[in-house]
């Protein structure tokens, strides 16, 4: 079964120096039907306007990761990390006991735009952890790249639960993917246009999988996209 969310009836929020769209309940915004799915919990888009931010605030037993789309977003935390992420590069910070942390667009003039991405942990109360690399669009062009997964592989940040993200760029091409008996996913197309399975997708639009044997991906148009693969 495939359940299609078209972008705009997600929640929304205009901060003035943040706009923001949520697929699932966060903030001011809650819908019951979309709580997360699976561990998957929080899936923001996000703008900021040039010299804002996120100042220090506080999180606990969380796998957070942060997807940068364009601009440029710094990053600073209580564990000592300091780093400035743009497109291409993933970062990963596990909340674990209790972490703070901030972020900020400290362009003058470009915004930052990225997807913010929570998904529960299978394991409370560890040591906050922290992890980011860079995925050249090279390794995702027309192909689906582990960028998240329980156990590090292919060079993937490691996450504490039992789920595999990935991110693929989609022209002409097209990817084939076949989920485990019992598995289900969640497509979010985070720019340009595709087809799944013969659905018509644009940015910010997403399905939700379950009983499905795989997904036929593509073709695009200029289309980038984050696959979750949930138990």
């Amino acid at each position: 079964m495939i359940e299609l969310r078209k972008s705009g009836e997600r929640g929304h929020a205009d901060h003035g120096w943040l706009d923001s769209w949520h697929s699932f309940s966060f903030g001011d915004y809650y819908d019951p039907q979309y709580m997360g799915f699976g561990p998957l919990r929080v899936i923001n888009e996000d703008r900021v306007a040039p010299g804002r931010g996120f100042g220090a605030h506080g999180h606990r037993d969380m796998e957070i990761i942060s997807y940068v789309l364009a601009g440029e977003l710094a990053h600073q935390d209580s564990m000592g990390n300091g780093s400035v992420l743009r497109p291409g590069d993933v970062q990963r910070m596990s909340a674990g006991r209790g972490v703070m942390h901030a972020e900020y667009n400290h362009s003058r003039d470009q915004p930052t735009h990225f997807l913010q991405i929570w998904i529960e942990p299978n394991v409370h109360g560890i040591s906050p952890g922290y992890q980011e690399k860079h995925f050249p669009s090279s390794e995702k062009e027309g192909r689906l790249r582990l960028i998240a997964s329980p156990d590090g592989a292919q060079g993937s940040v490691l996450i504490h639960q039992d789920a595999r993200v990935f991110a693929g760029l989609f022209g002409d091409g097209r990817a084939e993917f076949s989920f485990v008996q019992g598995r289900r996913g969640y497509l979010h197309v985070a720019r340009g246009a595709l087809t799944v399975n013969g659905v018509a997708l644009s940015a910010g639009d997403a399905i939700r999988v379950s009983e499905e044997a795989g997904l036929t991906i593509g073709p695009g148009d200029d289309a980038e996209i984050l696959l979750f693969d949930l138990p």
